[in-house]
């Protein structure tokens, strides 16, 4: 038996509902629920007063049955060997879910990158990169942005790597700047997604969205392009909380001027015209959408039976436990699963690494019709698959990704 924290195990709680419906063999069983390679890394730097630092750094390639593996790099330091191991195979679901031809994988390196210079970024990330290099590349594992990295990070990989194999590889590594061969419409892309699967949700559960009340947790580039993507077809975003704070207006918060708020002042705390509220509060409002859009784990049995939320839709990566997760869908609660509602991030980094490894770009409005297609593509065969089955929508978007690299495991058969 593996041993595997609390984050991987709630991913198998997940994928053994799933498996169960669909029957699956032991065999496979097996081998969908181990990660294909852990890699742990020491990196060590020198810092701007002259000593060594030696930062622990992960790289997991949780399966590449679909394709190479695809998946962010996440500074941070709660970085962990489990929850990189459970969002390597988060990613390996949403790509078969997303239905592009990836694997899932997953990096991290345990630091704070607000104490660091920008030289100490530069070296920590080349350091890492160096570390794991046999690793990724184009065919192989192509890395992306997460949570404290960043187009200009993605650079110092797409250029560390490059150096090491003698020539400019584009493709090795997606949510690049324009110039080096990034996708128009990248940034704005899980965002986008978000806003299409939650107008679809509305849809399927009988509102209007013009007009819907939405509250999002999160105000970083997915909760703040969600937000300013569905006020722009109609909805009403009445509150938003950050990592500092929270402001509340029932009338509707002004999303464009609440996102130059946060670009002068690093916060939504402090937004004139509106009311201060906390996370609890902002769970506890009657509005038609609530969007996570933080970290892992913010919904739990703590505050789930407060939401009064008609649709949720997970922006973030793992918002909502498992039990919290079965306890709102038996109160009729429609919750849009992370591997669906924001699988357009990968979906479009797809678009990129097609486009680098291609040689010709697209303009952002093909970008946008391709990534509207792929969503509403996902969107239907999860819902289709949920009615099927009589089962919630992360249970049927699970079914929907198991199956399909179940099926291509099948199909290759076993090397040995």
């Amino acid at each position: 038996m593996v041993e595997h924290g609390p984050l991987f195990g709630a991913m198998l709680q997940e994928f053994e509902g799933a498996a169960r419906i669909l029957n699956l063999e032991p065999g496979i069983w097996k081998t969908l629920t181990h990660p294909k390679r852990q890699i742990i890394v020491s990196c060590p730097i020198q810092m701007d007063n002259g000593e060594i630092e030696v930062f622990t750094g992960y790289r997991v390639q949780y399966n590449i049955t679909l394709g190479p593996a695809k998946g962010g790099i996440r500074y941070h330091p709660g970085v962990n060997l489990d929850e990189v191991t459970a969002l390597a195979a988060w990613m390996t679901w949403k790509c078969a879910v997303a239905h592009i031809p990836f694997g899932g994988g997953k990096g991290g390196v345990i630091c704070d990158p607000t104490t660091l210079s920008r030289r100490e970024l530069e070296a920590l990330t080349r350091r890492y990169i160096a570390e794991i290099i046999d690793a990724i590349g184009p065919e192989k594992d192509v890395p992306a942005p997460d949570v404290n990295t960043n187009e200009q990070i993605m650079a110092w990989v797409m250029d560390t790597y490059s150096m090491h194999v003698g020539h400019t590889e584009t493709a090795v590594v997606t949510g690049k700047p324009l110039e080096l061969g990034g996708s128009l419409g990248r940034r704005e892309a899980t965002g986008r997604g978000v806003m299409i699967v939650a107008r679809e949700s509305a849809k399927h559960v009988g509102f209007d969205i013009k007009g819907a009340t939405v509250a999002v947790q999160g105000f970083g580039n997915v909760g703040s392009i969600s937000a300013e993507l569905l006020a722009g077809i109609g909805a009403k975003i009445v509150a938003v909380c950050d990592w500092k704070g929270g402001v509340y207006n029932p009338k509707g918060l002004d999303v464009t001027q609440l996102i130059a708020h946060v670009a002068q002042h690093k916060t939504v705390e402090g937004f004139a015209g509106a009311d201060a509220l906390d996370n609890a509060q902002l769970f506890k409002l009657d509005v038609d959408i609530l969007i996570p859009a933080a970290l892992e784990n913010q919904i739990t049995m703590d505050n789930a039976p407060a939401i009064r939320a008609k649709v949720l839709v997970e922006g973030a990566n793992g918002p909502t436990t498992p039990d919290a997760h079965r306890h709102l869908h038996e109160r009729g609660v429609f919750v849009v699963p992370d591997i669906l509602a924001n699988s357009s991030g990968v979906t479009t980094s797809y678009f990129e690494w097609v486009q680098d490894r291609y040689g010709y770009f697209w303009t952002e409005k093909e970008v946008n019709e391709r990534l509207e297609a792929k969503m509403c593509e996902a969107f239907n065969a999860v819902l289709k698959t949920a009615i099927k089955f009589k089962v919630d929508m992360r249970t049927a978007a699970y079914i929907v990704a198991i199956n399909r690299v179940a099926t291509v495991t099948r199909l290759r058969g076993m090397y040995a």
